[in-house]
């Protein structure tokens, strides 16, 4: 077992110094820097990389080759979005190496869905917000540390004609509450496509847009009263003046070429984390969806966790837990016994 370290300058570095002599870094993501030396602004480095994309649809991804990204940026925490799969059907190109894999896919087929990867198991998973109205769309994954809770969402769409603005706003004071309710135990990080543009800097055609879904009044004031309740978007404490920052653009038009685009994937954290924070960016140069992944880099409050860094290391706790439960059924002969017993005391 490692512990979260930066990345390239740990003991792993000889192995992906082999990763990348198999790799061609695409040209697309030559000019991103993977690990980049920063700080938070008390000094310290970063230890925890987590990446947040809404993938819109994780076969159309990764059939794209586009997911190899993930090779090159190496996030200790991945959060995914509208993967429209469930966990029976996800491409087992999608899953992998080296990470715990949690899947929360609708009822309806091909419909929303997440799915949350970690090198560290958590110390739980759930699912959903304890609320059946909103939880049979697979929208939410949280997975809890030592010092954070982390939750994965695909906010509700309101639609078009905002057909499902009144359903939309019930989700937001249920989702707020939810976050609250964690963040009196311990801090939270929620990462994911929230579906909405705060200001008229986080998006190309403000005026165009004001009661259109992602930027109507009622969507916005929400969020506003999100972050008033002691929750801050990360983005906007490092660049509150940033214009031409998007994370979405539509297919239609040659826009994420123009760059006529919305800015509505955030990682919103408790103010008590924000010090915490080395960097908050958006990958915005990775295609493959409508959306961009984003990116933060964290140093973790303890200074560190417990990180599982290979595959083989999962499959090992997986072989031993299979040996554990065949030797617990069976009592033939003693080396089984002594066998079970040395598992058991493991």
């Amino acid at each position: 077992m490692k512990r979260f370290l930066k990345n390239g300058k740990d003991e792993n570095s000889s192995k992906k110094a082999k990763m990348e002599e198999k790799l061609e870094l695409p040209t697309d993501l030559k000019d991103i820097d993977f690990n980049p030396d920063t700080k938070t602004l008390d000094g310290r480095d970063w230890n925890v990389k987590i990446i947040s994309w809404n993938v819109n649809g994780i076969r159309a991804v990764t059939k794209s080759e586009k997911f190899n990204y993930f090779k090159f940026e190496e996030p200790d925490i991945i959060c995914l979005q509208e993967t429209k799969c469930a966990e029976s059907d996800y491409p087992e190109s999608a899953k992998l190496p080296g990470y715990h894999i949690f899947y929360n896919s609708a009822q309806k087929k091909g419909y929303s869905s997440t799915a949350l990867y970690s090198k560290t198991k958590p110390l739980a998973v759930s699912y959903g917000i304890d609320i059946t109205e909103h939880d049979n769309e697979g929208r939410v994954i949280t997975a809890e540390y030592e010092n954070f809770f982390l939750v994965n969402v695909y906010v509700p769409n309101s639609g078009q004609k905002l057909v499902r603005l009144d359903y939309r706003r019930t989700w937001n004071s249920a989702f707020l509450e939810f976050c609250q309710s964690l963040d009196k135990k311990k801090p939270v990080i929620v990462a994911g496509d929230l579906n909405v543009a705060h200001n008229e800097i986080d998006l190309a055609n403000p005026k165009n847009n004001k009661r259109n879904s992602g930027f109507t009044a009622e969507e916005r004031e929400d969020f506003t009263g999100w972050l008033d309740s002691g929750f801050v978007d990360s983005f906007r404490s490092f660049y509150p003046d940033r214009t031409g920052a998007y994370t979405f653009w539509t297919y239609m038009g040659g826009a994420r070429k123009r760059n006529i685009g919305w800015r509505i994937d955030y990682f919103v954290t408790s103010e008590r984390l924000v010090g915490n924070i080395a960097a908050s960016e958006i990958r915005e140069k990775v295609w493959g969806s409508d959306h961009c992944p984003i990116m933060l880099l964290l140093a973790n409050p303890s200074g560190a966790e417990e990180k599982i860094n290979s595959n083989d290391n999962i499959a090992e706790e997986k072989e031993n837990e299979e040996k554990t439960e065949e030797n617990s059924n069976s009592s033939d002969t003693e080396e089984n016994s002594n066998e079970a017993e040395k598992k058991e005391n493991e």
